[in-house]
């Protein structure tokens, strides 16, 4: 019996001793999820404050670049409606200076004596009656070179000229640059800018002076009356296919070689200009594709380059699509 005693009191302490045994287990287990929910917590709340902070210096970084973009949007527009300004006073500088010479009439007598490809190129391109061209205007697009080791860009422009004194605006635009090149009231500038902002050239001076003029004559194959004698300008036979043409103004003068084909159209002008403010080189232009335009035959298509000792430097190619003369 008291075994049994034995047995049943050793049998309760083992009971006890588990009981005990598993209690603390459990209170282990659960203080175990107690810190790991807490460190659990605290990790997950760590990162959402470093995900918030993140959020902050992103839409910081954003806001910033938005600020920036609206100002050098600011920039560029203030630019280009200063360069507006500055172009539109030029235009109307130039149309202050027009003459009205609708009233003068070309006639055939007048060519009479001159050379033969200049009398042959007069019959072609006018006709006995034509008035007198007083101003010009012309849209073009085409290629050019911003120097001469540089690759080619397309390019855009427009020009108003007038005749009787002699003149010129041409705005020319690329996909970076914008170019303002011109002759008035006797004086020849060039202005290029990047982007309407930064200005990259302002040429002015007695070479511009000369340059310019230069390129107001060449281009009057765009209003041919303005090619005919007169006082200021004047024909001296070379050859069956070749004349020169001389033209004085405002203390300058200055000569073309002017190249004829069989048809009676210019295909070439040939001067000496300034590349440099120290140097002249041999300038060239040629002219095609001619078409019948306001009852006058004109070239649409022109090419400049320079004849330099290593050969030709092609820099300048533009194709007229619109041209006006009043």
């Amino acid at each position: 019996m008291f075994e049994n005693i034995y047995i049943i009191e050793k049998l309760a302490t083992i009971q006890h001793n588990e009981l005990q045994y598993k209690l603390e287990r459990q209170h282990q287990i659960n203080n175990a999820g107690f810190y790991a929910g807490k460190t659990s917590t605290f990790n997950l709340f760590i990162k959402s404050g470093k995900n918030f902070l993140q959020s902050i210096e992103e839409k910081k970084m954003l806001s910033i670049i938005i600020i920036i973009l609206i100002l050098l949007s600011l920039v560029f527009f203030a630019g280009k409606s200063h360069m507006y300004i500055i172009v539109e006073r030029e235009r109307e500088l130039l149309r202050s200076l027009s003459t009205d010479l609708s009233g003068r009439i070309y006639r055939e007598d007048q060519i009479e004596g001159l050379p033969v490809p200049v009398q042959r190129y007069f019959r072609n391109v006018l006709t006995d009656g034509q008035p007198y061209i007083s101003s010009v205007y012309l849209k073009h697009d085409g290629q050019f070179k911003t120097a001469l080791d540089k690759e080619w860009i397309n390019i855009e422009g427009e020009q108003h000229f007038t005749t009787d004194e002699p003149g010129f605006l041409w705005n020319g635009k690329t996909a970076l640059f914008t170019v303002q090149d011109m002759y008035i009231a006797g004086k020849g500038h060039i202005r290029v800018s990047l982007l309407n902002i930064i200005k990259v050239l302002d040429g002015k001076g007695p070479e511009y002076d000369q340059g310019e003029l230069l390129r107001w004559l060449g281009e009057s194959v765009w209003f041919p009356t303005n090619l005919l004698p007169s006082s200021r300008l004047q024909w001296t036979a070379i050859d069956d296919n070749m004349a020169k043409l001389s033209f004085s103004y405002n203390d300058q003068i200055l000569s073309y070689k002017v190249s004829f084909n069989g048809k009676g159209e210019i295909v070439q002008l040939e001067t000496s200009r300034y590349m440099s403010r120290e140097n002249q080189e041999i300038w060239i232009g040629r002219l095609s594709k001619y078409e019948e335009i306001n009852g006058m035959k004109i070239p649409m298509e022109i090419e400049a380059l320079w004849k330099l000792t290593d050969g030709e430097h092609s820099y300048a190619r533009f194709n007229v699509n619109r041209i006006h003369h009043n």
